[in-house]
């Protein structure tokens, strides 16, 4: 069943959507992306005279509630984009009348899925290596079942437009479609838009192809680098993992964030590219300050020789010249991870440099697909969404999705 063909009058829907939107320390949302991408396919279930259950995660609250992550603060939000005051259950788990009571045209947000356990239905406060552990998660999976069911009870169709939570097996986003005939469940509109864009990347590869990895760390992009040096022409490294490779081939990094157990893996990853004729692009000389503020005194310098007490925040000008180059004479390019700290203004002109260079090769015909929760805040910060191929809402998901990994939620779905 396709979201198009199914019309929702006088149906109560429930929708796993991801509005786990980045807040400033007041509350306020920073980037709504990812409520503006979930429109389309609330206001057709609210526009064929349905009513519209809303479900959701937020942080990491690890299955106890946390009102720092309580998705009240967002309602709104919710409510101004929808053009609908949108009532709130304050527990996820006990919304059943509140759901029942839903008329035509009417929206309940539940709150933060996260707050049960059973959501994620891990074991909670039990190391894997207890005796017990098998038997807890056994317990677990009993207690997701349950809490998926109670969900799937208050609506009649279930809709799944979180791609960026697709890549996991909860009980909202995958377990709850047991509960409901192939007739009754479907992928929304982002979601039907985020497969089709990574088909596009895999399916109709045009080279050069040239993926961009950023972000802190090397081993959390292990998977999705190793998988990509068999797709790719061209790989760009940047970010935090630079200075581990730096360091990897004896430079002196400073103070800058280094993962000084995975140097080995940096040398590995240096020598595979090689073995496969994968154009391994590293940044040679960086922004470097004396403190994590916007305000440091700064100084450009060699990666591979970062004054003790310096730290690494940006690429530098050599850096960012190498990137556009090779960015711009590609024809399918993937994004993922900013290139310095571009949270702070003094900081973004390696990750502009890399954004520019995009939409310079996407008027030129190139496929460029940016996804992961900072590329999307970043290409946002910089007014440049409109001027790239596609804009992804999910992280894990689309690096999953692009390693080859099946997604349980799509799989729930889809079958």
């Amino acid at each position: 069943m396709t979201i198009d063909n199914f019309n929702f009058k006088d149906k109560k829907a429930i929708v796993r959507v991801d509005f786990n939107v980045p807040l400033d320390e007041k509350g306020n949302i920073t980037d709504d992306t990812r409520i503006r991408g979930a429109l389309p396919t609330l206001k057709k279930i609210l526009a064929d005279g349905g009513s519209l259950i809303i479900m959701s995660h937020m942080g990491k609250p690890k299955g106890k509630v946390n009102p720092k992550m309580s998705l009240k603060q967002i309602v709104p939000a919710v409510s101004k984009a929808l053009g609908v005051d949108v009532k709130f259950a304050d527990d996820a788990a006990n919304a059943s009348e509140a759901a029942a009571a839903l008329k035509p045209g009417e929206v309940l947000l539940l709150e933060n899925l996260r707050f049960h356990p059973e959501e994620e239905g891990k074991p909670v406060g039990i190391d894997k290596e207890d005796p017990a552990y098998d038997q807890a998660k056994k317990e677990m999976k009993e207690r997701q079942k349950e809490f998926a069911k109670k969900l799937a009870g208050y609506a009649d169709v279930y809709v799944n437009d979180a791609f960026g939570t697709a890549h996991r097996k909860h009980a909202s986003t995958a377990v709850i479609a047991d509960y409901f005939d192939k007739n009754h469940k479907m992928l929304g509109y982002l979601m039907e838009k985020e497969v089709n864009a990574v088909d596009n990347i895999l399916s109709d590869i045009k080279r050069p192809f040239t993926a961009i990895m950023g972000g802190s760390k090397v081993s959390t992009k292990i998977g999705i680098i190793e998988n990509l040096m068999d797709k790719v022409d061209n790989l760009i490294l940047c970010g935090g993992m630079t200075y581990t490779f730096a360091k990897a081939k004896g430079g002196n990094v400073g103070q800058s964030i280094c993962e000084t157990d995975k140097l080995d893996l940096a040398l590995d990853i240096i020598r595979k590219a090689k073995e496969k004729g994968v154009n391994l692009v590293l940044g040679t000389d960086c922004v470097a300050a004396d403190a994590f503020s916007n305000d440091a005194n700064t100084k450009v310098c060699s990666v591979m020789d970062i004054p003790e007490g310096w730290e690494g925040l940006d690429a530098g000008p050599e850096t960012r010249k190498l990137f556009a180059e090779t960015i711009r004479g590609s024809k399918t390019i993937l994004w993922n991870g900013p290139a310095g700290v571009f949270e702070f203004d003094n900081f973004t002109a390696g990750s502009r440099a890399i954004a520019d260079a995009i939409v310079e090769a996407t008027k030129n015909g190139a496929f460029s697909l940016v996804g992961g929760g900072d590329s999307v805040a970043c290409i946002n910060k910089f007014g440049l969404a409109d001027e790239v191929s596609y804009v992804s809402t999910g992280g894990g998901a689309l690096l999953e999705a692009i390693e080859g990994k099946v997604l349980p939620g799509i799989a729930a779905i889809k079958g």
